[in-house]
């Protein structure tokens, strides 16, 4: 964000609660296997679509979720899930055809909207729906001419959880109009409460329709080492790596062993990352209670969907809390026309950080909401 560069640039110290990007390091054991294999020279030519053992490493990681991959056919490597959802359209999709998004939803769904040339259609995600589409809203002239549906759950910006039935109601939707669920999971370690995140995958009938996005990113904090992988329909994988195959030459092979051995090895390091976030969560949900700033705790994610005082505007709001606290979030408009009237906050910082960021905003006067943003 360019004020806030702008801010930083004027002597301002800024916290930084915007962008979702981990402050944490990724587990010791995955960065000694990245270093030991960047050791070895014979690691520095083309992997072309990938090696064996990243392969397999995710298809037996998704055994937790009650999902049969088939590492060969089922699974195809990204340079970070935004690779895949960027580029898939470009394989399904002709100038024109319809598109159906989330709204509000991550950014880089309306990029692969655009440079397929195709035609975003908004399933809103509101507050009396539990921030959940209804498919039942999508006139039929729409659906019929819709090649793509996207999902996210655990979601970004709104950090919600998915209920199986939800997902058995897109399978039996995208059955009807012929159209491919693409179902973005790249928060699933994240999750908190005690509850358990459903892949999209794991219900009767995905894999015949669709497919799923899965991030290192988040997950192990890798997200400089741009590295996940898209699962599910074989065709839709098969047609999806006839297209990379003409855009790259694979991943370093040092980065796809230590994410290897991420998904074989980490899951308690994944426990804990998830725990750090929560603990992070109701520490600073409790401090903006307390100066007025009611806020549902989210289920999962590192995010906080925040409503904003009746009558604000996001965008304004962001840059009040700027001037007036040296915080930054990120307006609820940027990520589509129904995320008018909140923000988005990333609980990227430590704890000091996140009360000193309660602190600023209580000192600070910026007006506060007077009833709390459910989720």
């Amino acid at each position: 964000m360019a004020y806030k560069k702008k801010k930083i640039e004027e002597g301002n110290r800024m916290i930084d609660l915007s962008i979702g990007s981990p402050d944490q390091a990724p587990p010791a054991f995955v960065m000694e296997e990245m270093a030991r294999n960047a050791a070895d020279p014979r690691q520095y030519g083309y992997t072309i679509s990938g090696i064996g053992p990243f392969y397999e490493a995710a298809a037996r990681y998704y055994e937790q979720f009650g999902v049969k991959l088939d590492p060969e056919h089922e699974i195809i490597q990204l340079a970070g899930s935004q690779d895949g959802i960027i580029h898939l359209p470009l394989v399904f999709c002709n100038p024109g055809d319809i598109i159906l998004v989330p709204d509000p939803g991550y950014t880089a769904y309306e990029s692969g909207v655009k440079l397929a040339e195709a035609v975003p259609y908004p399933m809103p995600l509101l507050e009396e729906n539990g921030f959940m589409p209804d498919l039942s809203k999508i006139p039929e002239e729409i659906a019929k001419k819709a090649k793509m549906m996207m999902l996210n759950f655990p979601g970004n910006p709104i950090p919600v959880l998915a209920e199986k039935k939800f997902f058995e109601e897109a399978v039996r939707f995208a059955k009807q109009y012929d159209l491919v669920v693409v179902h973005d999971f790249a928060y699933c370690e994240l999750v908190f409460n005690g509850k358990k995140p459903i892949s999209f995958l794991s219900v009767d009938g995905a894999k015949d329709v669709g497919v799923e996005f899965n991030s290192l990113s988040k997950s192990f904090n890798l997200a400089g080492a741009r590295i996940g992988f898209l699962a599910g329909n074989r065709e839709v994988i098969r047609l999806f790596a006839q297209m990379k195959s003409h855009m790259d030459y694979g991943i370093f092979e040092p980065v796809q062993r230590a994410a290897a051995a991420a998904l074989a090895n980490g899951k308690e390091f994944a426990r804990h990352n998830a725990a750090l976030y929560e603990k992070r969560r109701d520490l600073f949900v409790s401090g903006l209670s307390r100066i007025g700033w009611e806020i549902r705790p989210s289920d999962a994610t590192m995010f906080l969907w925040a409503k904003i005082p009746e009558g604000k505007k996001s965008l304004a709001f962001t840059y009040e809390l700027m001037d007036k606290a040296g915080v930054v979030v990120t307006p609820g408009n940027a990520f589509g026309p129904h995320g008018e009237g909140y923000v988005r906050i990333a609980l990227v910082q430590d704890e000091e950080r996140l009360m000193e960021a309660v602190r600023r905003i209580e000192k600070s006067g910026v007006h506060l909401p007077q009833k709390a943003g459910l989720l």
